[in-house]
C-alpha cells in the first residue's frame, strides 16, 4: 500500500481512540443494557464503546475474505460476445451522412 492512504487510516484510528477516551474519561458512571429479558453487567460506556469498536473491526476482518469470495470468476454472469464486429466512427459518419 502507498503511503498516503495508510498516514491517513492511521490518523483516523488515533482520533476515534482519542474520541473514545475523551468521551469515557468525562462519562465515567456505569451503564446497563437492556434487551428482551438479558441485563449485561454494569461498566463505563467507555469500555462498552470500545468493546463494541473491537468486535466490528474484527468481524470485518473475519468477513473480509468472504467477501473477495463472491467476486470470483465462478460466480459471475458470463459474458457473451456477438458475432458481428463494431463498425469504427468512420463508417458511422459516411452512413449517417449517407441519411441526410
Amino acid at each position: 500500500m502507498k503511503t498516503i492512504p495508510l498516514l491517513g487510516i492511521s490518523f483516523l484510528v488515533a482520533i476515534w481512540v482519542s474520541a473514545i477516551g475523551i468521551f469515557s474519561v468525562q462519562n465515567a458512571t456505569p451503564v446497563s443494557f437492556n434487551f428482551l429479558f438479558l441485563k449485561s453487567i454494569q461498566m463505563p460506556i467507555g469500555v462498552v464503546l470500545a468493546l463494541g469498536l473491537s468486535a466490528g473491526a474484527i468481524a470485518g476482518a473475519l468477513l473480509q475474505p468472504l467477501w473477495s469470495l463472491s467476486d470470483s470468476p465462478s460466480s459471475r454472469r458470463p459474458q457473451f460476445q456477438t458475432d458481428r464486429a463494431e463498425p469504427d466512427d468512420t463508417e458511422r459518419l459516411e452512413e449517417v451522412e449517407g441519411k441526410l
